[in-house]
């Protein structure tokens, strides 16, 4: 098992301390910092259908791969926006459903696929889309969730329901639907939309508490685009507007 440690409270960081011959995959882009005896190799990580995968599920077509020479290496990824990294456990019968964009870093070995939501009103109206990802495999891998990370265990048969887009994973062994919000005056006046994600153990299910699309809608508002070209430059630019 590769030793690590997360740092840095709501921008963390996962710092890796591989020992010779453990290798560690991550997405192009994704490596912060290293020693300089990290080799660095630059794959598919699998077929044309693995390639594909990664590009319908939102990852980089290639993974790089990270193994420490002559000796303990450390290797460093830091999160992309606020929020929480987690460590999961996979094992042969406990693999693991992620959002999109939701992989950091895994020991390899371990495999990752394209999920399909088997249901259409679930890829419609879910807020996760019809595509996430499953990771299954025999290790360890890094979850990066936005905002905090609110785990839960489900037995058999017990449900939580969310808001729409706060689902951040859960285990594979768990199923994901959708309820639409009961009531008129609830749909039309209560302002939290018309579906609901209701995940049914077995296993676990990570909530986020600030999805990516709300971070967004928030910041819309601040953020004033310019398109004229005052300098006779190559275009215009951004702002952003502080205040009401």
């Amino acid at each position: 098992m590769i030793k690590y440690v997360i740092e840095g409270g709501n921008l963390p960081v996962l710092i890796c301390y591989p020992e010779a011959g453990q290798t560690l995959c991550t997405e192009s882009g994704a490596m912060s910092w290293m020693s300089p005896n990290i080799k660095m190799e630059t794959s598919s990580g699998g077929g044309i259908r693995k390639v594909f995968g990664r590009l319908f599920s939102g990852e980089s077509i290639f993974m790089n791969e990270y193994t420490p020479m002559g000796g303990a290496g450390m290797i460093a990824f830091a999160s992309s926006l606020p929020g929480s990294i987690i460590p999961y456990r996979v094992t042969p019968d406990n693999g693991i459903i992620v959002q999109k964009r939701g992989f950091l870093a895994m020991e390899k070995g371990l495999d990752i696929s394209v999920f399909f939501q088997k249901r259409l009103r679930n890829g419609f109206f879910g807020g996760e889309g019809f595509i996430m990802q499953r990771i299954a495999g025999d290790g360890l891998v890094f979850l990066e969730i936005s905002g905090y990370c609110k785990e839960y265990v489900l037995e058999a048969g017990q449900s939580m329901i969310m808001n729409t887009g706060y689902l951040a994973a859960m285990s594979d062994t768990c199923t994901m639907d959708i309820q639409m919000v009961k009531g008129v005056k609830n749909v039309f006046l209560g302002g939290e939309g018309l579906f609901n994600t209701c995940v049914t153990g077995p296993g676990k299910v990570y909530i986020q508490s600030m999805p990516i699309s709300n971070m967004a809608q928030v910041l819309t508002p601040y953020i004033e685009i310019n398109t004229n070209n005052d300098h006779g430059g190559g275009g215009g630019g951004f702002s952003i507007r502080l205040g009401d």
